[in-house]
């Protein structure tokens, strides 16, 4: 297994009180895999997220990606979160050549070219000379996205990328990131609390419950690789995930729908 998350716990201190926001997670992740952690706001979905980055580490348990125990963020590794994070003074080829630059392997030229292929990917090649503030938010989570792949990561954390969009725009880039994922074939770790976004992306959906975090159920989504959103299979599918958050069970169970 690529990603072994074993009893991991995580808890902080609020206001002179320990505060527990996950308890027991138990996951594991095969290489190339789209996960989305999927829940209501204060479920632990981003500190999950966090603890297998390695930018919060859990206060116990383990997180080991490729067999090595993760204890802090991995070069290998790029995180995109929702406010997109380009430096406005840079424009957007400059902001995408970021990725790169602290590669000494990689020469001026080669980086270049490196960022202006990855702003083909996202369809953005024409605005290479623009600046952020030009873009609208969908364009910007684009260009988010091409620095992101021109790392070249192992893995990509995404946290609600998404959520500040309109929803024609967050449908379009749930189609752009989809086709990248499978067409790169990079393990993609999601989170949303929006049901619909998850099974349109997933290969396996995370379903958590709050206080504290837990793993409630892992559903396998078996739509194939063309999902219509207005299928049948797909509005089951959704439903299904909407009850079982009304589930009792406190423990994971592994479902294929």
């Amino acid at each position: 297994m690529y990603i072994e998350i074993a009893n991991v716990k995580k808890q902080f201190t609020q206001k002179g009180r320990l505060f527990t926001a996950l308890e027991s997670v138990n996951l594991s992740i095969d290489r190339g895999e789209f996960i989305c952690l999927l829940g209501p706001s204060g479920c632990g979905k981003s500190t999950l997220l966090n603890a297998i980055a390695g930018f919060d580490p859990p206060s116990s348990g383990r997180v080991v990606i490729d067999g090595k125990e993760v204890r802090k963020p991995s070069s290998r590794n790029v995180t995109i979160f929702q406010n997109y994070g380009l430096l406005p003074w840079r424009n957007v080829l400059r902001n995408v050549e970021l990725a790169l630059e602290s590669r000494k392997d990689v020469s001026r030229a080669e980086r270049e070219a490196i960022a202006r292929k990855n702003l083909e990917l996202v369809g953005l090649s024409d605005f290479a000379d623009a600046s952020p503030h030009q873009l609208s938010g969908g364009m910007q989570q684009r260009v988010a996205i091409a620095r992101a792949l021109a790392a070249d990561p192992e893995i990509i954390f995404m946290d609600e990328p998404f959520g500040a969009l309109d929803a024609i725009t967050r449908m379009k880039l749930q189609d752009d990131i989809r086709e990248i994922q499978k067409k790169n074939r990079k393990t993609v770790i999601f989170v949303t609390h929006d049901i619909e976004e998850a099974v349109y992306l997933a290969d396996r959906v995370v379903v958590m419950t709050p206080n504290p975090g837990k793993v409630k159920s892992v559903i396998r989504v078996e739509l194939g690789p063309s999902r219509d959103r207005t299928g049948q299979d797909f509005f089951q599918l959704r439903e299904k995930i909407f009850r079982i958050f009304s589930l009792k069970q406190d423990y994971p169970i592994e479902y294929s729908i």
